[in-house]
C-alpha cells in the first residue's frame, strides 16, 4: 500500500535548474510501518500524521526543493518490507525511511539502506541488534530499545521483591530480543527466570501459555509481546483470575493505546517503561492537542517521536546543504536533539539515540479524569542509565582504536 504526495512546489531558475542541492530536485521521505496489523493502533497512520505535521511545520520544502512524503504497509513480513524499501530506493528515489515498526523488517532494511547509501531511522522497532551486531553508519535507532524497556520495568518490579519471573514471548526477532534483555536484567539483579513460552505473532488464545506461567511458581509474568498480542494476553490474565491470584503482569513494551484497549479495571497498576506521555508538560500537551485534532486521540510515543525524527532529519539536510547520506548523517550526529519530547538527546556513534525514559504506571479507574487520562509518571530514568553502555555494545563503530 503506497500513498502520500508532494507537499510543495520546487523553486526553479528561469532555465529550469532547481535552486536546491537536493538530488532529483526533491527530498523524499518514506514512512514504512504496520498499517493494518497488530501494531497499527500504535504506529500506523498516526505515524504518517506525525510525519506530515513535521513536514508542514518545516514549511514543506528544504534547500528550495519540495519535501515529498510517501508511506507503506510492511505487514510485519520482512519480504514485503524489503520489497517496498527496495522499490522506494531504486525506483522512487526515497532519501530516508522512517518507522520500521517490526524488528525483523528493521534489521533487513537497515542493511539494504547501507548498501544503497541512504538513511534509515528506526522509530518503532525494539531489537538492540540495530545498534549492536547489525549497526551501520546509515542507521539510527530513535525512540527506545528493548534494553531500556527491560531495565526500567524489571528493576522496578525487583525493587518490590518480585524475584521469580516467567516470560511470555512473541516468537520473532523483537520478542526474542526483549526476553533476552529482560532475563539478563533479572539475573543481574539476583532474580530467577523459572521458565518461558513463545507464542506466534498475532496469537488470539494465550490460555495454554498462561497456564504454564501460572504453574511455574513465578511471581511475575514478563510480557515480551506487543500491540494486540499484549492486549489479549493481559485481558485473558484478568479473565482467568491470574492477577487476583498473585501473578503480576509486567509489560515490557506497552503504550497508551494498549492501556485504553485493556481498560483500567484490568490494567490498573501495570508498570512499564516509555519514552513519552502526552500529559507530562505544557509542550507535550500542546503537541497532543494538535495531533488529536487530526488523528482523534493523543499520540503514542512512536507517533510523537516520529515528528522529532523527521524534524531532526530535515534540519540536518538544511544544515548540510544537501540530502546526500553522509553529510546529513554527520549533521544529525553532531546536533543535540531538543523538542517537546526530548531534552538534550544525543546520537551515539553506534546510532543509538540517548534520551531520558520514564517508568509509567496505569492509573486506578477512580484516578482517571478522562478518556485518555490513563497513566502516571513514576520515575524519570536518565538516558545514560536507561540504555546499554557503549562498552557493552557489539557495534564495530564503537570498537575503533
Amino acid at each position: 500500500m503506497l500513498g502520500g504526495a508532494g507537499l510543495a512546489a520546487a523553486a526553479i531558475w528561469p532555465g529550469g535548474r532547481a535552486l536546491a542541492q537536493a538530488s532529483d530536485n526533491v527530498v523524499k521521505i518514506g514512512v514504512l510501518d504496520d498499517m493494518t496489523g497488530v501494531f497499527a493502533d500504535q504506529q500506523g497512520m498516526g505515524d504518517v500524521v506525525a510525519a506530515r505535521m513535521a513536514v508542514e511545520d518545516f514549511g514543506g520544502r528544504v534547500l528550495g526543493a519540495p519535501i515529498e512524503l510517501i508511506y507503506g504497509d510492511l505487514q510485519n513480513r520482512p519480504d514485503i518490507g524489503m520489497g517496498i524499501a527496495r522499490r522506494w530506493y531504486d525506483q522512487e528515489k526515497v532519501d530516508a525511511i522512517f518507522g520500521l515498526g517490526n524488528s525483523a523488517v528493521a534489521l533487513a532494511v537497515q542493511q539494504l539502506t547501507r548498501e544503497k547509501n541512504r538513511i534509515n531511522v528506526t522509530v518503532a522497532a525494539g531489537t538492540t541488534d540495530l545498534t549492536g551486531t547489525a549497526c551501520t553508519p546509515n542507521g539510527l535507532h530513535w525512540t527506545y530499545d528493548n534494553y531500556a524497556l527491560a531495565r526500567g520495568t524489571v528493576s522496578a518490579m525487583m525493587a518490590e521483591g518480585k524475584r521469580k519471573w516467567f516470560f511470555l514471548t512473541s516468537d520473532y526477532a523483537f520478542g526474542h530480543s526483549l526476553e533476552a534483555n529482560g532475563a539478563a536484567v533479572v539475573r543481574a539483579l539476583g532474580g530467577e527466570v523459572v521458565g518461558s513460552t513463545r507464542a506466534p505473532l498475532n496469537e488470539s488464545d494465550f490460555s495454554a501459555h498462561l497456564l504454564r506461567a501460572a504453574q511455574s511458581g513465578a511471581q511475575v509474568l514478563g510480557l515480551a509481546v506487543a500491540g494486540t498480542d499484549l492486549i489479549n494476553a493481559v485481558k485473558q490474565m484478568g479473565e482467568f483470575g491470574l492477577i487476583r491470584r498473585g501473578l503480576q503482569p509486567a509489560a515490557l513494551l506497552c503504550l497508551l493505546t494498549n492501556i485504553r484497549a485493556i481498560g483500567l479495571e484490568t490494567a490498573q497498576g501495570l508498570v512499564f517503561t516509555e519514552a513519552y506521555y502526552w500529559d507530562q508538560t505544557d509542550e507535550t500537551r500542546a503537541f497532543s492537542t494538535r495531533f488529536a485534532r487530526i488523528h482523534g486521540r493523543p499520540p503514542t510515543m512512536f507517533q510523537a517521536s516520529m515528528w522529532g525524527a523527521v524534524t531532526h532529519y530535515l534540519n540536518a539536510v538544511k544544515a548540510a546543504g544537501t540530502d546526500a547520506a553522509q553529510p546529513v548523517m554527520a549533521k544529525m550526529r553532531e546536533t543535540p536533539i531538543n523538542d517537546f519530547m526530548t531534552r538534550n538527546g544525543r546520537i551515539r556513534e553506534d546510532g543509538r539515540i540517548i534520551r531520558d525514559m520514564y517508568l509509567m504506571r496505569a492509573k486506578r479507574p477512580a484516578q482517571s479524569r478522562g478518556e485518555w487520562d490513563l497513566l502516571e509518571v513514576v520515575q524519570t530514568i536518565p538516558g545514560d542509565q536507561a540504555f546499554r553502555p557503549a562498552a557493552e555494545s557489539e557495534c564495530q563503530a564503537l570498537r575503533r582504536g
